[in-house]
């Protein structure tokens, strides 16, 4: 598809599920960061059909965006240096929410029998950015699935501001489903990470935000291994009754 916003072509690959075309129904669309072939999509679509396959949650439409430069496209802006040098094109989240918002949702909504609920899944840089997105622009999505996000991301601005973010925002019935990873050695890096991932957690506790309803797990994964367990908890757990 083409976008105005970015001004540029981006790869969408969608997943209908079973019975879709035999069916009057709509569905619930989960909108899959990083979700090329060669990154989460055939992952994040097995979960979600033998989920639904099984009884155990809802069919989900999943339109996966396939990655151009993740690292421009999922951060903000650093302030420190060390992390300018480290993704020397960050900075571009902002842009690419309005992509979401005005190019990617209506061109989904005007070629597929959707329902009106809308998720935003992803994971690392990727749930940093849904994570920023439920925080700053809740509005965007109804759905929140964020796993083991790199809050490590300029100098963990995010989870330090979580709290002032949540007491602003305005929430009408989202959801937010979070999953943290155990951080592995260097124990020193390990502390820091587990510090942020309970500074944004004690966040949603203290503000305890009107108009959300938020969890947040600990499955006992590792960051390479967490995203599967992860999703399949977080599709039952938003999906696991006809209702939704």
């Amino acid at each position: 598809m083409t976008s105005t916003v970015l001004g540029d072509r981006r790869r969408i690959n969608v997943y209908l599920p079973d019975g879709y075309g035999e069916s009057g129904r709509t569905f619930p669309v989960l909108v899959l960061l990083d979700g090329g072939e060669r990154e989460d999509f055939h992952h994040i679509t097995g979960l979600a059909q033998i989920n639904a396959a099984y009884g155990q949650g809802q069919p989900l439409i999943v339109v996966g965006i396939e990655g151009v430069d993740r690292k421009h496209d999922l951060t903000s802006p650093a302030t420190n240096a060390a992390d300018q040098k480290r993704l020397p094109t960050a900075g571009g989240a902002a842009a690419y929410r309005r992509f979401l918002r005005e190019d990617l949702k209506p061109w989904v909504a005007a070629r597929y029998r959707t329902n009106g609920r809308w998720a935003l899944m992803g994971e690392s840089l990727a749930g940093l950015f849904v994570a920023e997105t439920l925080l700053r622009e809740p509005s965007s999505f109804d759905d929140y699935v964020i796993v083991s996000p790199s809050l490590w991301w300029n100098q963990g601005a995010l989870a330090a501001e979580a709290k002032a973010d949540l007491q602003r925002a305005r929430f009408a019935g989202a959801r937010a489903w979070i999953a943290f990873d155990d951080p592995p050695p260097p124990a020193d890096q390990a502390r820091k990470d587990r510090a942020e991932q309970d500074q944004l957690e004690a966040a949603f506790r203290d503000t305890r935000p009107a108009g959300l309803t938020w969890t947040v797990t600990r499955p006992g994964e590792t960051h390479g291994g967490i995203y599967h367990p992860a999703a399949l908890q977080a599709f039952r757990a938003l999906y696991g009754s006809p209702g939704g």
